[in-house]
């Protein structure tokens, strides 16, 4: 199940930490602890912060830079409108794909 776990996460990881940002503002590592805690143990942090810079260079997020009492600025991610249109349209697609797959399961093997 490991492997297949990743595989679907690649395709719905992006639209699950848009989510995440819609309760409010948060960092890489905060969003990491979060996925974490709703069940998604084996997201590694870099897959976390890979994930954030390509949101922000789709320009789905703004971004502050706050600083830290630990090393340099944590760049805080905040939805923005765009993201919030992506993350509708992500919604709408799952909405479609989660009801074909379920008429699937339920129709049997």
């Amino acid at each position: 199940m490991r492997r297949q776990m990743t595989e679907m996460l690649k395709g719905t990881l992006e639209g699950i930490v848009l989510a995440l940002l819609t309760r409010r503002p948060a960092y890489g590592y905060e969003i990491t602890a979060e996925l974490r805690e709703r069940g998604f143990t084996d997201i590694a942090e870099g897959t976390v912060y890979a994930l954030l810079v390509r949101i922000e260079q789709k320009g789905l997020v703004d971004v502050e830079k706050v600083p830290s009492e630990k090393g340099p600025p944590r760049k805080v991610f905040t939805l923005n409108t765009r993201g919030t249109a992506e993350l509708d349209e992500f919604w709408t697609t799952w909405g479609f794909i989660s009801d074909r797959i379920e008429e699937l399961r339920k129709r049997g093997h």
